[in-house]
């Protein structure tokens, strides 16, 4: 049961993963510094991505798996609409023998994205060969508007509560009732959660321990949204 909060606390849901592209998108522009690329080879690695936007900040790359294959479909978040707007002249530039489609799209899509992959499966597992490689801290989230609200991926899929009150430490004064921990409409957890600071400002100080480890699994802090973390919440609930 979800703990009643400001943010967390509407009466939304999740579209359907087709429904949130929009291919006619391309030229509008962005509230979310995102980029959508289709056409990728199917070999293609988020190296081939970083080396496609070579020059540019990039502080996430999704890509788009349907079926447990790759779709030939990435999400990059950038760091700024700057950085989008030099990624889209690079629309339909080559990665090996292939051009690339460079599309604006929204952070909801992004999201969706995101959400599909979880409901297929793609988070499903508890139990890894072996402990997760450490990801590259994208030096650049601290360029990225921040609000009260991080949000945390990659938790362990039995992580509680208690367990992130314990990675953040005392020095933030979080309680239980600013944790939102995401799960699937079958029960499983998401490997997602959005937590409330005091302030943006608090939030920001928090990302000190981005990449630091629950157990034996690394975890990713990013800046979030009130919307982002409403969209979590609905879907926890249903």
């Amino acid at each position: 049961m979800m703990e009643s909060n400001p943010y967390f606390a509407v009466n939304s849901s999740a579209s359907g993963y087709q429904q949130a592209f929009d291919y006619d998108n391309r030229c509008q522009p962005s509230a979310f510094p995102v980029v959508r690329l289709r056409g990728l080879p199917f070999d293609c690695t988020e190296i081939d991505i970083y080396k496609f936007f070579a020059g540019l900040d990039i502080v996430d790359i999704f890509v788009v798996n349907k079926d447990g294959r790759f779709s030939g479909e990435a999400f990059v978040v950038f760091a700024g609409h700057i950085q989008v707007d030099y990624a889209l002249r690079r629309d339909r530039q080559n990665m090996g023998r292939r051009y690339v489609e460079v599309f604006s799209c929204k952070k909801q899509d992004y999201y969706q994205a995101i959400a599909a992959e979880v409901k297929e499966g793609g988070y499903e597992s508890d139990y890894r060969a072996s402990p997760p490689a450490r990801p590259k801290r994208a030096q650049n989230k601290d360029q990225m508007e921040y609000t009260e609200i991080l949000k945390m991926r990659g938790l362990p899929y039995r992580c509680k509560k208690s367990d992130i009150l314990k990675f953040f430490g005392n020095e933030f004064n979080l309680t239980d009732d600013k944790i939102n921990i995401t799960y699937r409409s079958d029960g499983k957890a998401t490997g997602d959660a959005y937590v409330e600071f005091a302030s943006a400002e608090e939030a920001k100080k928090a990302m000190c321990k981005d990449n630091m480890e629950i157990g034996s699994r690394y975890i990713e802090l990013f800046p979030s949204y009130p919307d982002e973390a409403r969209q979590g919440g609905s879907r926890s609930r249903r």
